[in-house]
């Protein structure tokens, strides 16, 4: 496994995505269980999830798989709702995280998105779970440049250690002002869906990469993951139900492309020259 600096720690090129885990019978519940323990025993250091996720099925999922392991040896990243963005509300809901996740505290704690509690009464709440010991730091998920600005001119608001938003080679928006915002100011990026939406909007997979994919021996899945880790700063988080499937994440990981290969995916899947709205799933 290749690590990379995140969160000011050595952290796992791939985090553990579990988006939708959690929520099926018994078979494929145990199908996701192994393959998250398949990751851990095999280097991956990081499982990102939410109280979203199937209302707490995906937490209550990985804490069965999490208790038998080496807390201390891992990162655990969960989020909470905006609607749950007020001091009283975040502590309420982290507890019950803590709970599902059957641990004592959070790596990272992040707002899922922007809602209508303002930035400074949740940075006012977080900062509190900090002291109390209840996570260790705290970040942000689906916040546009400017939702970064203001979060950054907030009380405490510099304190933010991660943002989190889609990234893949069809979705580059945040190439342009985000990532080298947060590069210049210290915080790290979290890239989510990197085949495109899980829920059944994946990426349109144009013939070069398929080309490509074939020409190096591995899938077109394997291809798209390596290109978003391809300059080895920044996490990326796909979900991975099966053991086969993160045997093929893990794979990617070690997938390398030549100057004139990434020319060549630029000219089909072009980087962003202007500001964009922020997409999300």
């Amino acid at each position: 496994m290749k690590y990379i600096t995140f969160n000011h720690q050595n952290t796992s090129a791939i985090g553990i995505g579990t988006w939708h885990l959690g929520k099926g019978n018994q078979t494929k519940t145990e199908s996701e269980m192994q393959a998250i323990k398949y990751g851990l025993d095999r280097g991956i250091n990081l499982i990102d999830t939410a109280e979203m996720y199937g209302d707490g099925l995906s937490e209550t999922l990985i804490g069965k798989v999490i208790k038998n392991y080496q807390r201390d040896n891992f990162q655990l990243v969960s989020k909470f709702y905006p609607f749950h963005a007020t001091p009283k509300l975040i502590e309420q809901s982290l507890k019950n995280s803590l709970k599902r996740l059957q641990t004592d505290y959070l790596d990272l704690y992040l707002l899922h998105w922007r809602g209508n509690t303002p930035l400074t009464e949740t940075v006012s709440g977080l900062e509190k779970m900090v002291q109390a010991g209840l996570i260790k730091n705290w970040g942000v998920s689906n916040f546009d440049l400017d939702d970064l600005k203001e979060l950054s001119a907030t009380k405490d608001g510099s304190h933010c250690r991660i943002n989190e938003d889609l990234y893949n080679i069809a979705s580059r928006g945040i190439e342009y002002s985000i990532l080298p915002w947060q590069k210049e100011h210290g915080m790290s990026f979290v890239g989510y869906s990197p085949f495109g939406s899980d829920g059944g909007q994946f990426l349109k997979i144009k013939p070069i990469i398929q080309q490509m994919a074939k020409d190096k021996g591995i899938t077109p899945y394997q291809l798209l993951l390596a290109w978003v880790i391809r300059n080895h700063d920044l996490l990326s988080i796909p979900k991975t139900a099966s053991v086969e499937h993160m045997q093929s994440n893990i794979k990617a990981v070690d997938v390398q492309f030549t100057t004139d290969e990434l020319q060549l995916l630029d000219q089909s899947y072009p980087k962003p020259t202007s500001e964009t709205t922020l997409e999300t799933i």
